[in-house]
């Protein structure tokens, strides 16, 4: 099973680790997208503070972050795992597995992202600020960049197994499965149980723990409707969404 799943827009700090060795990220059919990213973003922050924030679509509060993008080379790096933060990643809670579930999300977690295309959880980065929406001037939509090194090396990297799809839209640009693979993708909606309408905070919760249920219990369903018996087992109530593929979590409280 890959579990497809968005970053987090904050981040924790890069620390005092050795810095990036990009050759050592997995997905290496990748490297050449991320290098081009990584040097245009680099150089547009370093050139130019007030275009770069504008570009990354960054506060006045946020003005720092475009600093912490000129050091990408040299910043201590940690594992993305424990780079990505928010709810999603609190409820997932991947400091806090044993030893068998962390295994099992080294080799099944999937973080897509705006500078890096897509790492494991294992992959040593340094903190960043650069969203898959981002449009850099030289390169572009960063969703239309990735399309073409993603078709090629995101199918391997699914295998033959199920592929459970948690991104967002914006970083579902960036690659969406075709064919043979798009019959056993899985897309996960979280409902309120009463009023059956999407809830938005609880979401990211909820799919973090969903996460964190599945690489718990081992559960390696083959396809979308393995994955509805595997999680009512796990005691998530679980409806068939109207797509293919497509379903519903419903849960009681929103937060």
């Amino acid at each position: 099973m890959l579990v497809l799943l968005p970053p987090s827009e904050g981040k924790a700090s890069s620390g005092r680790g050795a810095p990036l060795k990009p050759e050592s990220l997995s997905l290496p059919g990748l490297a050449e997208a991320r290098a081009a990213v990584l040097d245009e973003l680099v150089e547009l922050c370093a050139a130019d503070e007030e275009k770069a924030r504008e570009v990354l679509g960054l506060s006045e509060g946020l003005r720092g972050e475009v600093a912490k993008n000129t050091e990408l080379r040299t910043a201590g790096a940690r594992p993305a795992g424990e780079i990505y933060t928010g709810v999603l990643y609190d409820a997932l809670g991947l400091a806090t597995l044993d030893a068998a579930a962390r295994k099992r999300a080294g080799s099944s977690l999937l973080v897509f992202s705006g500078l890096w295309g897509a790492v494991r959880v294992t992959d040593r980065i340094p903190s960043y600020r650069c969203s898959m929406g981002v449009k850099l001037p030289g390169l572009g939509a960063l969703g239309g960049h990735w399309r073409s090194a993603m078709a090629d090396v995101l199918p391997e990297a699914a295998g033959d197994g199920l592929v459970l799809d948690l991104r967002s839209a914006a970083y579902a640009s960036a690659w969406k499965p075709k064919g043979e693979l798009a019959a056993r993708t899985a897309t996960v909606r979280v409902l309120h149980a009463p009023t059956r309408k999407v809830v938005s905070h609880f979401n990211k919760a909820t799919k973090g723990r969903i996460v964190r249920s599945l690489l718990e219990s081992g559960a390696e369903p083959g396809s979308p409707a393995a994955l509805a018996e595997a999680l009512r087992d796990l005691g998530y109530g679980v409806e068939e969404g109207g797509k293919a593929g497509a379903l519903d979590v419903l849960v009681d409280e929103i937060h």
